[in-house]
């Protein structure tokens, strides 16, 4: 991870990661911490985040950005082409551990690709 001033904002946003082990929704940190620091400092801290690897960004089913924390953190052969699951009944989002490949597509380059799976948490389905 590269060096980052340890301010109170980015170990507040770390705190949440750390306690949670799903994807959260951008728009549900900001509010969140509204009374700790604007939204333009929320969003500027899981930038930085993200580029280091700490964390991956997807779109949701309500075209919301969400945020997760990566298993491979900082590691150089990171990969975020897996896929994500959202809950239609509570709105949970959260990576799937299994492996998707993306196969060639003629006269052009896949840079990134997204896969979001939509359905019942385990929590909901019963």
């Amino acid at each position: 991870m590269e060096i980052f001033r340890k301010t109170k904002s980015l170990q507040i946003i770390l705190e949440a990661f750390a306690h949670s082990n799903h994807a959260l929704s951008v728009a549900e940190l900001v509010k969140q911490f509204k009374e700790d620091m604007n939204k333009t400092t929320v969003y500027r801290i899981l930038e930085r985040l993200e580029k280091t690897g700490f964390l991956h960004s997807f779109t949701g089913k309500d075209g919301l950005r969400w945020v997760a924390r990566c298993k491979d953190e900082y590691a150089s052969n990171h990969t975020t082409n897996h896929p994500h699951f959202q809950c239609q009944e509570c709105g949970k989002s959260e990576c799937l551990t299994i492996d998707i490949s993306i196969p060639p597509v003629p006269n052009h380059k896949v840079i990134s690709a997204n896969l979001l799976l939509i359905g019942q948490c385990e929590d909901c389905l019963y």
